[in-house]
């Protein structure tokens, strides 16, 4: 049947107006804009989501340069209008370092499009990790290695101009001594209690975790300042943490050494007091080597990513999403029937999308997106329906979700 002149020109017309919303016929709305970071060409690969389906589709003149070299964590400003990378940087300590770690700024266009803004250097060495602080006002960067070269880390603060979104540098102003300038910087750890080598950051209300591989370092916040909440580190009884991350009042902790998921309570002066029931080992369910973990926008399931398995089981992913209900009533949690499920290779982050319908992993070895779809009553995720794996960039690293742009 063929149609006729105004039926064509209707035809086109809805067309363009679906074409114009960011729709296909196939699918949806774009829900959210996603970027995924990449270490071996020192890339960001950007993406569009579909509401209908979870779909990854690239966005123009994609990838982006990073702005500086090994990027590792991406964040997203509140409101979604600018994003920020931190860049680790080449070497170690203060006196062996190649290239200084850096945050850049880049702000968000249309269709997710990138404009880099700026770039800042962090004022110690080998960069780590990033968090905001409670108000979004502040943003915190993790180094390994304090300026002061005592074998602490330290934490670099900057206040964010909310009309350009350019980074500010806080001093340390909390105990200054007569005639002498403020530090740039604060310790984590100190000289009596030794905090080496940390590794990341969360920031849970007004409570900011720096961790290393046994300890963490608590703090609240102050007009940019970090206050340090205990003479010393709260000691944990994992081994070799991998991650921290959590939820409300949940901080979640990945342990690589014990192969092993643990929740901690939050307290109201930032102290940590394990979960009865909140912690789980990932061998006896063929799954090894955890490295991040999320706790859903609901609060009521965990997810954690496995890089590889203990061959004991043919049927386990060699790479994989661990997945937990969490008792709202206790926190103790319980493993999914069905889980793990599978990821590309060597997952090291996950983001949920802001209508909590899919949950993606940054896969470094494969260097592809993973994409899930949560069933909201049960936790169980299932694949996408158009395919769940996207290619992104050489050496993924993390990767980080947007909302509408306001």
């Amino acid at each position: 049947m063929k149609l006729s002149l105004f039926g064509r020109s209707a035809l086109a017309l809805f067309a363009t107006a679906i074409l114009g919303l960011g729709m296909t016929g196939c699918g949806g709305g774009t829900i959210a804009f996603l970027w995924v970071l990449g270490q071996q060409y020192n890339q960001i690969a950007a993406f569009k989501v579909d509401d209908y389906t979870g779909n990854l589709t690239q966005t123009p003149h994609e990838p982006f340069v990073s702005g500086g070299s090994k990027p590792i964590q991406i964040l997203v400003k509140s409101g979604g209008r600018y994003i920020y990378v931190l860049n680790q940087g080449t070497g170690g300590a203060q006196g062996t370092h190649a290239t200084q770690g850096n945050v850049s700024v880049f702000s968000v266009g249309g269709d997710g499009v990138l404009t880099f803004q700026q770039s800042y250097v962090t004022q110690g060495y080998n960069s780590q990790w990033m968090a905001f602080d409670s108000t979004g006002e502040y943003l915190y960067v993790l180094d390994q290695y304090s300026p002061s070269a005592d074998g602490n880390g330290s934490i670099t603060a900057y206040q964010i101009n909310d009309s350009s979104g350019r980074l500010f540098l806080v001093q340390n102003t909390q105990s200054v001594a007569n005639g002498q300038a403020a530090l740039t910087y604060f310790e984590v750890g100190s000289a009596s209690s030794a905090i080496p080598s940390p590794i990341m950051m969360k920031q849970a209300g007004s409570c900011l975790f720096a961790t290393n591989a046994n300890t963490i370092q608590a703090y609240t916040f102050s007009s940019g300042q970090l206050v340090t909440t205990t003479n010393g580190g709260i000691q944990l009884s994992n081994s070799n943490i991998t991650s921290i991350n959590g939820n409300g009042s949940l901080l979640s902790v990945t342990d690589n050494l014990n192969n092993s998921i643990s929740l901690y309570q939050i307290g109201s002066t930032c102290a940590l007091a394990a979960v009865n029931g909140g912690s789980a080992t990932m061998t006896s369910l063929g799954t090894e080597n955890p490295q991040y973990s999320i706790i859903d926008s609901s609060g009521k399931y965990l997810y954690v990513l496995n890089q590889t398995n203990n061959g004991t089981l043919p049927s386990i992913p060699y790479s994989s999403i661990m997945a937990y209900t969490i008792n709202s009533a206790n926190n103790q949690i319980q493993a999914i029937a069905g889980a793990p499920y599978p990821t590309g290779a060597n997952p090291v982050c996950m983001v949920e999308d802001p209508t909590n319908q899919y949950v993606y992993t940054s896969d470094h070895d494969a260097g592809t997106i993973t994409g899930k779809r949560i069933d909201t009553t049960t936790g169980i995720l299932s694949n996408l329906t158009r395919g769940s794996t996207f290619s992104a960039t050489g050496e993924a690293s993390c990767l980080a979700i947007s909302g509408s742009i306001d």
